[in-house]
C-alpha cells in the first residue's frame, strides 16, 4: 500500500486503503487552528483582493521588518517563503552534498529535501516516553553538518525547553554544524520560551516558522526563515523570484496584529486537550504528552492501529496515520484538536470502537 505522505487531502487515504468516502466527514489529520482565518482578513479581504493585479514586493519589505520588530531583530534575518516547505527544501539545496542529523519522530519534508539534494541522513531516535536524550548524539554530530529538530515536535506535540535549546546549540557549534528549529506551531503554546535572540550569540541557530497553521492560511502558503543574515543571504540565493505572492505578503501583515485571536485559539486548545486527554485517559487509551493542538493517540491493545484508523475512516472520522514517521510505524495515530463538537464526534467514534472490541 502507498499511504499518503501527509495530513489533509482526506481522498488519498481513502483511495490507499480501498475505502469509499462518507458524504460527512472531520478532518482530524491537518492540524490548523478550529477557529479559521482571523477575522481581520475578511473584513479586508476586497483590500487583499487588489494585491492580484500587482506584482508582489520580490522582498516582501513591510512583512519582513514587521516580523523582525516582533523577534528583535533586523530585517536582515528574516526570508520569507511560500510556506515553511519551501524554506525547508531551500536549506536542503544549501546541504547538498552534506551530512544531516534528524531528530525522529519527525515531518518527512526534513528528509525528503535532504535527499532530493544528495544529502546523507542519520536519525536521532527519541524513546516513546519523548523525553529528550542524548544518547549517542554527540557521535553523529562529528560527521554532521545539520541537526533538524521540530519544536514543538511533529508528530508528538511535545515541547523541548529553551535550556535544551541552548545546550543543543553548544555542542553543534562546538562540531561546526548547524542546528535548524522547526517552531511551525510555537504559537499555539501557552508558555513558550523565545529562542530568536540566540541567532546573534548562536550564527549556526536556523529557525523556521509557519504562518498557515496558527492563522488556518494553509492555501496561501506562508513562511519565514530566522537565521544570520550571511545564512539567510546563501539561502535566498536558490530562491526564485517573486517566491511569495502578493496577498500572503499583505495577509501575513494583518495576522501579525492578531493578538486577541492568538490568545483565543491558545485558551481554547487548551481547554479542549485538558478536556480530550481525560477522556483518554478514563477509556485506558495512551496519548503522546503533547503541549500543542494535536496529539498521538494509541489504543494499547493493538501493535498496529490499521483496524481502528479504518474504523474511523469508516465512521467519517479523518486521523493521521503514522506509517512514515521512523521509530512510529503505524502504532500510533495523529490528532488535531478542533472546536468542542468536533471533539465530541471524535470521543463519540472512539467509545463506539471501544465498544466494538467487545
Amino acid at each position: 500500500m502507498k499511504w499518503p505522505s501527509h495530513g489533509a487531502n482526506p481522498h488519498f487515504l481513502y483511495e490507499a486503503m480501498n475505502l469509499p468516502v462518507p458524504k460527512e466527514k472531520l478532518d482530524f489529520s491537518a492540524n490548523i487552528n478550529p477557529l479559521g482565518p482571523p477575522p481581520v482578513l475578511k473584513e479586508n479581504w476586497g483590500k487583499l483582493l487588489e494585491a492580484v493585479t500587482e506584482y508582489p514586493d520580490p522582498h516582501g519589505t513591510i512583512l519582513k521588518r514587521k516580523i523582525a520588530e516582533r523577534e528583535g531583530l533586523q530585517e536582515s534575518n528574516v526570508l520569507l517563503g511560500n510556506g515553511a516547505a519551501e524554506v525547508i527544501s531551500l536549506i536542503g539545496r544549501m546541504l547538498a552534498g552534506n551530512q544531516a542529523v534528524i531528530v525522529q519522530p519527525a515531518f518527512s519534508e526534513y528528509e525528503e529535501a535532504c535527499r532530493v539534494s544528495g544529502c546523507q541522513v542519520q536519525y536521532h531516535q527519541i524513546p516513546d516516553t519523548w523525553a529528550w536524550m542524548d544518547d549517542d548524539l554527540d557521535a553523529k554530530l562529528k560527521k554532521a553538518d545539520a541537526l533538524f529538530l521540530c519544536n514543538p515536535s511533529n508528530p508528538t506535540g511535545a515541547y523541548y525547553s529553551k535550556s535544551i535549546i541552548l545546550h543543543l546549540l553548544e555542542k553543534c557549534r562546538s562540531q561546526q554544524c548547524l542546528l535548524i528549529v522547526d517552531e511551525a506551531f510555537y504559537d499555539f503554546l501557552a508558555d513558550y520560551e523565545s529562542i530568536s535572540q540566540c541567532i546573534n550569540e548562536y550564527p549556526n541557530l536556523l529557525i523556521i516558522r509557519s504562518m498557515t497553521k496558527m492563522f488556518a492560511i494553509p492555501g496561501l502558503r506562508l513562511g519565514y526563515l530566522l537565521a544570520d543574515p550571511a545564512v539567510i543571504r546563501k539561502i535566498a540565493a536558490f530562491q526564485p523570484h517573486w517566491s511569495t505572492n502578493g496577498i500572503a505578503l499583505k495577509a501575513g501583515e494583518l495576522c501579525l496584529e492578531s493578538e486577541s485571536y492568538i490568545k483565543e485559539t491558545i485558551t481554547l486548545i487548551e481547554q479542549e486537550r485538558q478536556r480530550l486527554f481525560l477522556f483518554y485517559q478514563s477509556r485506558e487509551m495512551l496519548v503522546s504528552p503533547s503541549r500543542i493542538n494535536f496529539y498521538l493517540l494509541k489504543d494499547p491493545t493493538l501493535s498496529n492501529q490499521y483496524s481502528f484508523l479504518q474504523y474511523l475512516l469508516n465512521r467519517g472520522i479523518i486521523a493521521r496515520h503514522t506509517v512514515n514517521f521512523p521509530g512510529l510505524e503505524g502504532e500510533w495515530l495523529r490528532f488535531a484538536i478542533k472546536g468542542p463538537g468536533d471533539n465530541d464526534k471524535l470521543m463519540e467514534a472512539v467509545d463506539g470502537w471501544l465498544d466494538s472490541r467487545l
